[in-house]
């Protein structure tokens, strides 16, 4: 199978190409920004382009002649407003018209668990209500709502909404707990970290993808949440990545309202890179049912929430010197941390090693 991914340079479209690959598959990568090939399977062309430029992605497509699509490409919630829905929104609604205009038989869409919001209900079911947070849930939404257009017009769109993803090659908001887990700092969590918040291990989400790419287009045309089978509360699992570290570091419960009220003022003031989704819902419980999935398709998860930030960190700390001061708004580099920064200073528990 040859497959366009458009944001196939990022940290997904990584793990999509190298781990599909064993599968015949062969990538075409598509993203604004360039792709290093030394990173890819032998036979993975690249292009850049943005995915709301309809005659480039047209090009790409007549030349490569793809017969599915991943559409992983899509905005961060720490880009300007304006620019989340006309990539998400705008964006999503090209690459359908276009791979349609193409005769592309499937285009997976990612979507997220944030179209959600902070619901009350867990686990969380693909029926529920959606209700976004901020412009990044909203244009999740939206772009759902494109794929439904699409799907009743015959194309055949499947939409996964996974969990906050982590693994190999995973930096961004992440980089900054392994950078302080590593200094032996206390960690501090949300709230007493007893609530229970699912993540995922990409390449459990990869699994998914290709499922909804190989598997007959009558289960797999519809929507499917995906996260971790096991997991337990935030004490436990940040505790366990806490404990491997061996760095001293350990989990600090705090009180949740001052905690927010301050990242809050500290976002207004663009001096932290933590925005309202991800401080707003790390006190609750956030958690999906995974049984669509797993009894359609056959889906099973190979790492538990723990494994997943282990193996994240012990990756990390390997390519530690090679990533050393690149940072940006993506997930494969690190984020600045702004006044985080000043506050990890209090908090070490011992020097760094």
């Amino acid at each position: 199978m040859k497959l366009l991914i458009t944001g196939g340079a990022g940290f997904l479209g990584y793990h999509v190409a190298n781990d599909l690959a064993r599968h015949g598959v062969s990538a075409v990568l598509y993203d604004l920004e360039p792709a290093n090939l030394a990173e890819y399977p032998a036979g993975t062309t690249a292009f850049q382009g943005d995915i709301r430029d309809a005659a480039r992605l047209r090009s790409v497509l007549q030349e490569t002649q793809p017969e599915a699509i991943v559409h992983g490409a899509a905005a961060l919630p720490l880009w300007k407003n304006e620019d989340i829905v006309s990539v998400n929104v705008t964006g999503t609604r090209t690459v359908l018209q276009t791979a349609q205009e193409a005769g592309i038989g499937r285009v997976v869409q990612i979507s997220s668990t944030a179209v959600y919001g902070v619901p009350k209900k867990h686990p969380l079911e693909e029926d529920d209500p959606l209700q976004g947070v901020g412009a990044y849930g909203e244009s999740k939404i939206a772009a759902e709502q494109v794929c439904r257009e699409f799907r009743e017009a015959g194309l055949v769109v499947p939409v996964i909404r996974p969990k906050t993803f982590i693994g190999t090659a995973r930096l961004g908001v992440f980089q900054i707990l392994y950078d302080w887990v590593e200094s032996g700092c206390k960690i501090p969590v949300i709230g007493n970290g007893r609530n229970r918040y699912q993540l995922l291990e990409v390449t459990d989400l990869v699994h998914g993808i290709w499922l909804l790419l190989s598997q007959p287009v009558e289960v797999a045309n519809d929507i499917y949440n995906i996260g971790a089978q096991r997991f337990g509360t935030v004490q436990d699992d940040v505790g366990a990545l806490c404990a491997y570290a061996g760095s001293g570091a350990r989990v600090l419960a705090t009180h949740a309202p001052s905690v927010k009220l301050f990242l809050r003022a500290a976002e207004l003031a663009k001096l932290s890179p933590l925005y309202k989704w991800v401080y707003g819902t790390a006190d609750t419980d956030s958690f999906t049912s995974t049984a669509k999935i797993e009894s359609r398709l056959g889906w099973t998860s190979q790492y538990s929430n723990a494994e997943a930030l282990i193996r994240s960190y012990q990756w990390y700390l390997e390519h530690k010197a090679a990533i050393a001061g690149a940072t940006g708004v993506t997930h494969r580099v690190a984020w600045k941390q702004g006044i985080l920064g000043t506050v990890k200073r209090f908090l070490k528990t011992k020097p760094a090693r």
